[in-house]
């Protein structure tokens, strides 16, 4: 680091200093104000020799920045200098004169920056310039004037950044396929249990319609033997009394249907764990898509409060051919996201119903699950359609990042959800998704908050 001006009398060159940058270590947002920059400025007015000068006392100094009034006018580097005093009659015709000579002569093709340029960013642009400007300095432009950073010093620093980079996704990479794993083995170990359970269901269901013709044969002759005996003995009147003879044969096919109903729920949430957590083939199976999303909001029913309606408009689909486990778990991240929104919004809608003591504007949080068949402008291929819509209302800020997201195909640069669910749809299925802005209107004429609608699009072979 230059610590003090050279010691020249007549030198009336602003003495060079080198701002070291930050000590921080470098991560992929770093900007070129953290690195090494040269401030030197000369006047063209000043001589050729006394700039020379200073180049033989600081060799590391990359160039020199050619200023008038204090106005930025251009640029030289060490080696161009070099270059024009090897000339014929270089020296006498560089040195002895003003700088504004040689001013004229260097080349206008310097690249400036702002501070707050990325490193990677710079680096590129870097080069991209022409092959006899590759290892001039960079001009820096900052608000306290004007800075040199040397082209090695950025490639360096370029690297590092890379080797950082490349780091961070074998890290990604790694923690990817260990959550894989630990979601595999969950997905086998629930798989298993599932179908244990399912084992005794099916037992109890299998049996459940002989237990019901068994009553209902028994309760024939239980009323065959009344008619035939109208006045039972005393005993069989003691037991008939102490059963409950006709509270018995009323409530008996009624428990026999709660059982069947209890047995059928049963079945249904264990087929939905083993839909869930199916461990994929290589190739796609058809699937019915209806009762894919039906055990999904099984599954999800105890995060769902009473206050939130789900209402379903099924259409008749086909058997599409599907990786039915990973499907599962794009409905179940949309389906969460919107029971999320939905029971934060109506907590919020209690606090200020509370303090506000006016309950009759609330709008009663609805997710809308719809299903059919369609064919695209583009395509005459026909697809199955599902949308997830809720009546949440989100932020500006936010529906903005969302649609501008899914517009660019590129949904976030971070790993989400929405990040999962976009990839499983488009790179494993070949599929479209989508999100759209929705503003729903109410029958007094209002209108309910802006909520987001999810759509995908699956081909139908």
């Amino acid at each position: 680091m230059f610590s003090k001006p050279v010691n020249d009398a007549h030198l009336s060159l602003m003495p060079p200093i080198l701002l070291e940058g930050s000590t921080q270590a470098l991560t992929l947002e770093s900007t070129l104000q953290e690195l090494p920059l040269y401030q030197f400025q000369a006047d063209l007015s000043c001589l050729g020799i006394e700039m020379a000068r200073v180049f033989e006392q600081h060799p590391l100094l990359p160039g020199v920045i050619f200023v008038e009034q204090e106005r930025f006018v251009g640029m030289i580097s060490r080696q161009q200098l070099l270059e024009y005093l090897l000339r014929p009659h270089g020296v006498e015709l560089f040195l002895s004169l003003p700088l504004q000579v040689l001013s004229s002569y260097a080349p206008k093709s310097w690249l400036m920056l702002a501070n707050t340029t990325s490193i990677l960013s710079a680096a590129q642009q870097a080069l991209q310039r022409s092959p006899e400007c590759l290892a001039d300095p960079i001009v820096v432009q900052h608000s306290s004037g004007y800075h040199l950073l040397d082209v090695h010093t950025l490639n360096i620093a370029y690297w590092q950044i890379r080797g950082i980079e490349t780091q961070v996704r074998y890290e990604r990479l790694q923690l990817q396929m260990l959550q894989s794993e630990k979601m595999a083995s969950l997905g086998r170990l629930v798989d298993g249990v599932a179908h244990e359970i399912l084992d005794p269901v099916s037992f109890i269901w299998g049996n459940l319609s002989h237990v019901s013709d068994y009553s209902q044969n028994l309760l024939a002759l239980v009323a065959a033997y009344q008619k035939a005996l109208p006045q039972p003995t005393p005993e069989i009147a003691h037991i008939q009394n102490a059963i409950e003879l006709d509270y018995l044969r009323d409530d008996l096919p009624k428990t026999l249907d709660s059982i069947k109903t209890g047995a059928e729920r049963l079945s249904k949430l264990v087929n939905g764990l083993q839909n869930f957590c199916h461990i994929d083939e290589v190739y796609p199976k058809p699937a019915d898509l209806n009762e894919c999303l039906n055990g999904v909001l099984l599954l999800l029913k105890s995060r769902m409060s009473s206050e939130i309606e789900i209402v379903k408009h099924y259409g008749q689909l086909p058997p599409v051919p599907c990786f039915v486990g990973q499907l599962s778990q794009v409905f179940m991240n949309l389906l969460s996201r919107s029971i999320d929104g939905l029971l934060n919004q109506a907590v919020g809608d209690r606090l200020s119903s509370e303090s506000t003591r006016d309950r009759s504007s609330k709008i009663r949080p609805r997710i809308t699950v719809t299903t059919d068949l369609c064919t695209l402008r583009e395509s005459d291929t026909r697809w199955v359609s599902i949308r997830i819509s809720d009546n949440g209302g989100i932020t500006s800020e936010t529906q903005h990042q969302l649609i501008e997201a899914f517009a660019n195909d590129q949904p976030f640069a971070k790993e989400t959800s929405l990040t999962t669910s976009y990839r499983i749809i488009t790179a494993r299925h070949g599929g479209k998704f989508r999100v759209f802005s929705r503003i729903h209107a109410c029958g007094t004429g209002t209108q309910e908050p802006t909520s987001t609608e999810f759509e995908i699009l699956l081909p139908v072979a």
